[in-house]
């Protein structure tokens, strides 16, 4: 049996914090709501979001500091002692991400609010979650809806909406790894999975000049994209349509660097090398990345090149289980640096 989970309504559009209240209502999701948020979103919009929700619902707010298991096993608890029947995700990444997996552990239901489009975690299954110092994916659920609201997610740096494109753009090398390991190792693969995840790659490749002016079909072009991804790893069952070795480079970033950047930057980053691994026109994702304005080397991202070439040598480590271009043996020191320098990331 194959089961697809997939959000049951996705809201996009400007002045949507008063429609949350109309989507529980119509999933019937029950009558006291859990608010996540950050203290910066709690501000951007999620009192909009709690005083519109508190007409009709029972309504407690948590502030959210980290995605990190505390904050789940946190939030769980707090969950449990109000008897919240649902949860709400006012935030970025990291407050979706700890509604996501608490909801998924409690048996909750639980709608995304984005208020960035840096990456497609508004509507995945998977949980980045920050435990012992390294940031791994958790397997959990969609949410039950997503409601994108283009005002508020454009008052977030325009840096964010670039990265967004930088997490969509990695489905090109993602199919691509999965494909491989599809035909080396008979692992289960999704032609529909793969061509949705590669058509919103494409759709940010042909509208990379209307992304960079950052107005609200900018928001909404980049948006659409995060949610088709998101999607697209909802069918497979797994985020292999999304998530390839350009994202184990991102993840030894993250365990490495003294400083990371954004989840979508470095994925951007790691795309344009893995690309000239798997012999695509890499030079084609650089130039998008450039055009939407995104980092396309270790200068623009902030992280040493000797730092770059390491996170490569050591991405094969980080889930040895998922097969990719870099194999079982990874990168020699050698080949990272020839790598990196061939694609003018160093």
């Amino acid at each position: 049996m194959h089961l697809m989970e997939l959000p049951r309504e996705v809201l996009l559009g400007e002045n949507l914090t008063g429609e949350v209240v109309n989507v529980a209502e119509r999933l019937r999701l029950g009558s006291k709501a859990l608010i996540l948020y950050g203290p910066r979103t709690k501000e951007i919009a999620g009192k909009a979001v709690e005083e519109s929700l508190s007409e009709r619902f029972e309504v407690e707010g948590v502030v959210v500091k980290a995605a990190s298991m505390e904050e789940v096993g946190r939030v769980e608890g707090l969950a449990g002692e109000f008897g919240a029947d649902w949860m709400v995700a006012v935030g970025g990444g990291s407050i979706i991400d700890v509604a996501k997996l608490a909801s998924h552990r409690l048996g909750l239901p639980f709608i995304s609010f984005p208020t960035t489009a840096s990456h497609d975690g508004i509507a995945s299954a998977n949980a980045s979650i920050k435990d012992l110092g390294v940031k791994t994916s958790v397997k959990a659920r969609p949410p039950v809806a997503v409601v994108a609201d283009v005002n508020v997610i454009r008052t977030a740096p325009y840096r964010y909406l670039a990265a967004g494109v930088g997490d969509i753009i990695s489905n090109l090398t993602a199919v691509k790894d999965w494909q491989l390991a599809h035909r080396i190792r008979g692992e289960y693969y999704s032609e529909y999975a793969a061509s949705l995840s590669l058509m919103s790659a494409k759709m940010v490749m042909k509208n990379a000049d209307i992304i960079r002016l950052g107005n609200e079909e900018s928001v909404r072009k980049v948006v659409k994209g995060l949610i088709s991804s998101g999607v697209a790893m909802s069918i497979a069952g797994s985020s292999r349509p999304a998530s390839g070795a350009e994202h184990l480079f991102s993840h030894a970033l993250d365990q490495i660097a003294p400083k990371p950047a954004l989840h979508g930057e470095q994925v951007g980053i790691g795309t344009i090398i893995t690309a000239y691994l798997h012999g695509l026109k890499w030079e084609r994702v650089r130039e998008t990345l450039k055009r939407v304005g995104a980092p396309t080397n270790a200068y623009e991202l902030g992280i040493e090149p000797e730092t770059i070439i390491k996170a490569l040598t050591i991405a094969h480590t980080i889930r040895p289980e998922r097969y990719t271009i870099l194999g079982r043996e990874g990168l020699t020191w050698e080949a990272a640096e020839k790598a990196a320098r061939i694609t003018g990331v160093i």
